[in-house]
């Protein structure tokens, strides 16, 4: 992958989007897990075309960080975005989060559900405790903060709502707890499509698979050891970057995706169209898009010598 900037410095040219500018202009985003990786590009692009962004996460530190980025790679929008200390999976802490989002900026024209987690473990290792935690940062926190939006002001006003998926399909070995919510992150997302379209209001997801963000080098050397031969299951045989991610995301919270409703976009490079009995040939060359200046690939995913 090509050098990133520093984190520490700003761009030379901002965020490389491939929308056209000002797109997002007078509108109002609410990105979940905006503190770090998928969310927090997301979050850069989202600015770079003009939207307002509401901040949200549990690390307040980690949110004035991307605060401060986004006040230094986009002045022009420095000073409408906001930040929200919240635990999705608290229905008191997401439903005062919305009414003050909307007390601060007067509307909320999208919402990116980011956030989310989990750990590697074989399914006869993980805890009650262990299962409940990832289900319910991943499907009940999609879901409060989903209803919460919607009842509260898409519901007269329409609006966009993306979710997060992953590479369920067939099952997640490894990660059951997170396949299982993730499951029902892509039920609830075609049932929402489907009550919550007369109101104006589309529901999306997009279903990342191996893509190289920071949040990778939070699991352990063995797991990273894995992931490091991953990318030669994918046809494009490469990992994808999370601008590849981010922008399937703006592209569904945009005007464009209009008649587009109850969808998921994969971002996998084909893995699921991948079989056994193909040998996968290596890559004569790939085409990557990264429009995020300060993005750096996790050093876990370095081929080790």
């Amino acid at each position: 992958m090509p050098a990133a900037s520093s984190s520490t410095s700003p761009p030379s040219n901002g965020y490389r989007s491939v929308f056209r500018e000002g797109l997002f202009a007078g509108k109002v985003i609410i990105v979940t897990g905006a503190g770090s990786g998928l969310g927090r590009c997301t979050a850069h692009e989202l600015a770079s075309l003009g939207a307002t962004l509401a901040l949200v996460g549990r690390s307040e530190d980690k949110l004035k960080a991307v605060q401060a980025e986004l006040a230094e790679d986009h002045p022009s929008s420095a000073n409408g975005h906001k930040l929200y200390s919240c635990d999705i999976r608290n229905e008191q802490q997401v439903r005062e989060t919305i009414a003050s989002i909307i007390t601060d900026l007067s509307r909320v024209d999208g919402l990116f559900n980011c956030a989310g987690g989990q750990f590697p473990a074989k399914l006869e290792k993980i805890s009650l405790n262990g299962w409940d935690a990832v289900v319910r940062n991943n499907l009940h926190g999609t879901f409060l903060m989903s209803r919460e939006c919607y009842t509260q002001w898409m519901q007269n006003h329409g609006g966009a709502i993306v979710n997060m998926l992953a590479d369920i399909w067939g099952g997640m070995p490894g990660m059951g707890h997170s396949g299982a919510a993730r499951a029902g992150v892509w039920n609830f997302t075609e049932t929402a499509a489907c009550e919550w379209g007369h109101a104006g209001v589309r529901v999306n997801a997009v279903a990342p698979g191996w893509i190289a963000s920071a949040g990778m080098d939070s699991y352990n050397d063995e797991y990273q050891a894995l992931l490091r031969t991953l990318k030669h299951k994918v046809p494009l045989q490469r990992f994808g970057t999370e601008s590849e991610l981010a922008s399937a995301a703006v592209f569904l919270l945009s005007e464009a995706s209009a008649f587009i409703n109850g969808t998921v976009i994969r971002v996998d490079g084909g893995v699921p169209n991948a079989r056994h009995s193909w040998p996968l040939a290596e890559a004569q060359r790939t085409i990557e898009y990264n429009g995020f200046p300060r993005y750096q690939p996790p050093t876990g995913l370095q081929e080790q010598t």
